[in-house]
């Protein structure tokens, strides 16, 4: 069992050198940077919790990011939900041609995201893009999305219903999993379609929400390359998401030292809602069991 257990060891190791190479010691590292002042060039000097009265005081625009990154998770979430699953419930119909539409509404959410941007940044271009194109044709004259407020923000919400497709294959991977012997139990008492999405497919599906409602939510806290490619955080700070502001701070200004305070901040905020989640999930998730 020991030689076993150690060639197994060995033939994870190269996953779990990496894991600490680039994980864990830049994890740790960042704890004590986040109490020094570093500029990657000069070593980091020890300023105590300087970074963190600096946020919580003297930057506005901590606070403004903060503010963006929460609305964000609070619409854009529960939306690509509710998408997710009603898209998912429509291909979970048995008619011809279902593999195809399957497919289709899956391919978008493996489109690398720079290749996303591009699309969209020509869709939503005020001259010569296809949403204003189509505007124009019902007599309606388009805003400049991408540089006009609040436009830029909601269309960032709009963009990420794009990448809906796997969520929503989730979603019906977890439609295939429902006894059919619920709904033909329904049936016989005489339940109609309504009836047995409300009281048998939502609720049975509802520990597939819920881990898609996580990792959502987590995703949305780490918004960061759809922003900085189409907005740079414009039009007046309007997108300029947390983790937008994060690498602003570290790359741009090479804070290094506020930038892992930033960090660290963040994952508080995303623990704490996580965990607000968990406690919440034995009143609304049902398990077989």
């Amino acid at each position: 069992m020991k030689g076993q257990a150690l060639r197994g060891y060995l033939f994870i190791s190269p996953w779990l050198v990496g894991f600490a190479l680039f994980v864990a010691v830049p994890f740790i590292a960042s704890i004590y940077l986040s109490f020094t002042q570093y500029d990657i060039i000069s070593p980091p000097v020890w300023v105590g919790a300087v970074n963190y009265k600096r946020l919580f005081s003297e930057d506005p625009l901590f606070w403004k990011s903060l503010a963006v990154t929460i609305k964000y998770a609070l619409i854009a979430v529960p939306l690509g939900t509710v998408v997710g699953v009603v898209i998912a419930l429509l291909l979970n119909l048995e008619i011809r041609g279902i593999r195809f539409y399957r497919t289709a509404f899956y391919l978008p959410s493996i489109v690398p995201t720079v290749a996303t941007c591009a699309i969209f940044s020509w869709m939503l271009n005020p001259q010569i893009g296809l949403m204003n194109g189509l505007l124009r044709v019902a007599g309606i004259e388009g805003p400049a999305w991408l540089s006009r407020e609040p436009w830029a923000f909601y269309s960032l919400i709009l963009m990420s219903l794009w990448s809906v497709g796997g969520s929503m294959i989730i979603y019906l991977a977890g439609l295939k999993n429902i006894p059919i012997s619920l709904y033909e139990a329904a049936i016989v008492d005489g339940a109609n379609a309504w009836h047995r999405t409300v009281h048998i497919t939502l609720p049975m599906l509802t520990p597939v929400i819920f881990f898609n409602l996580v990792m959502g939510t987590i995703n949305a806290f780490q918004y960061f390359a759809q922003a900085y490619i189409m907005t740079q955080g414009g039009p007046e700070d309007s997108t300029t998401f947390y983790a937008l502001y994060l690498f602003q701070r570290a790359w741009r200004y090479l804070d290094m030292g506020y930038a892992s305070a930033m960090a660290w901040i963040l994952f508080l905020i995303i623990m704490f809602i996580t965990m607000l989640l968990f406690k919440t999930h034995k009143k609304w998730v049902h398990y077989d069991s």
